[in-house]
């Protein structure tokens, strides 16, 4: 699992000793992550690998079968002589994890049980741009029902809810600072959507899209464990996870990973945020289309787009047929994505740099121009050893990191469920 770093509001104790429910907290996860870990195995093993009394060790699998969240499975034998000991498992499945990301143009969905199994995954082709943020917030709604109650009758109620957002995200306070692609300011989308949920009372979380899709790849990608890696997102705009020694970097404010508008051409097209010459307005999907299909825009002046799979795999067919101006504007796509990777790639250092989205789907005509390019600009040149990657987790990277950034929570908080709703931040705990 990825390493978080608690944030300064999250140090509240000062150093000094935990107090009873913080410890007997702590102790609940620490088992929990014990039998994630290991699987099923007896309370006295539990005591004897985690140093926990097996007075505690008791107590606490008791609240734990209480709550669901484990589940005994039968008896092993210490030795050929001696009492059998009842063995336990991590259960949860009953708790579920509900992932969300509002794209420009869809929402995906990822809602899992605390085991990982998947119980509902689907995306919805939306025009979020289109119709502004509070008919998004109400589909967002409508939308997140329907999945929710497609959980329960799967058996599992969502123990959290996190949505991931295309722009600069305030996590601790579920509020889209900017969304430039979509044209949302100061959103508070926690608030609402909680609104929109009405008596449901799940807790809503809100994350920025690119960090949770590094999430995704960090534990289930193509590079999954990779302690410096970064992950692009390859929509209408692009954004970057980064993750450093193993921990996903947030900075100051939450607001680190936006390189889709580091600045690359000063005499370039003017990006969604303002500015002129953004690296997206070069890599984003919309930037592709423009230049390969000049009498159809994506994503851009309002124009409806169609579901971003689907026209990835149109532009795939088109190179497979032979097309040449689709050849060339895929080539100086990437080589565009090879000079601000190896922009990335002097800051960073990473191992890999995994591409999702449309890169991903063309990444045989994509990577090796990006490659070529990174390799002659990095400045450390075959020193680095860094490369490009196509992401195997498709445009459902964000969601599953969602749904993951959920998971995690309830394992350092059992008691966030079958108790009190969650009081505090899921997110933003980061470097």
């Amino acid at each position: 699992m990825i390493q978080r770093q608690p944030s300064v509001r999250s140090a509240g104790n000062g150093g000094q000793p935990l107090g009873h429910a913080s410890l007997r907290r702590a102790n609940l996860a620490l088992v929990l992550r014990h039998l994630r870990d290991e699987g099923p195995c007896s309370r006295a093993d539990i005591a004897d690998s985690t140093g926990l009394h097996r007075a505690t060790v008791s107590s606490l699998m008791a609240e734990l079968l209480e709550r669901g969240l484990v589940r005994e499975v039968g008896t092993e034998r210490a030795g050929a002589i001696g009492r059998p000991r009842r063995a336990v498992a991590l259960d949860g499945s009953h708790v579920g994890a509900l992932g969300m990301e509002i794209n420009v143009d869809y929402i995906a969905v990822h809602g899992t049980d605390l085991s990982g199994r998947v119980l509902v995954e689907r995306r919805i082709g939306f025009d979020a741009m289109g119709h502004g943020p509070d008919r998004s917030l109400v589909e967002l709604g409508r939308v997140t029902r329907r999945v929710i109650g497609d959980m329960k009758r799967a058996g599992a109620s969502p123990g959290g809810i996190v949505v991931g957002v295309p722009g600069l995200v305030d996590s601790v306070r579920g509020i889209v600072a900017v969304a430039p692609n979509l044209g949302w300011h100061g959103l508070p989308l926690a608030e609402r959507l909680r609104a929109e949920l009405g008596a449901l009372q799940v807790p809503v979380f809100v994350d920025n899209d690119a960090n949770l899709a590094a999430l995704a790849e960090y534990a289930f990608g193509v590079a999954a464990g990779t302690p410096d890696m970064i992950s692009l997102t390859g929509e209408v705009g692009v954004g970057g996870g980064i993750i450093v020694g193993g921990r996903l970097l947030g900075g100051a404010d939450g607001f680190a990973g936006e390189v889709g508008h580091l600045p690359v051409d000063p005499a370039g097209e003017r990006c969604g945020c303002g500015r002129i010459g953004c690296w997206e307005t070069k890599v984003g999907f919309s930037a592709l289309v423009r230049v390969a299909v000049r009498d159809q825009t994506y994503g851009l002046d309002g124009a409806p787009a169609p579901d971003p799979d689907e026209r990835a795999t149109e532009i795939a067919r088109d190179l497979a047929a032979g097309d040449r101006r689709m050849a060339d504007a895929v080539a100086e796509v990437g080589r565009w994505l090879g000079l601000g990777g190896s922009i990335l790639a002097n800051l960073f250092n990473p191992r890999v740099i995994v591409v999702g989205g449309y890169f991903a789907r063309l990444a045989e005509q994509l990577i090796p121009p990006a490659q070529a390019e990174l390799e002659q600009l990095v400045v450390a040149g075959p020193a680095a050893r860094c490369r490009f990657l196509a992401s195997d987790l498709g445009f459902g990277a964000a969601s599953r990191g969602a749904a993951s950034m959920v998971i995690d929570h309830i394992m350092e908080d059992p008691t966030a469920i079958g108790s009190a709703p969650i009081a505090h931040n899921i997110a933003g705990q980061r470097i």
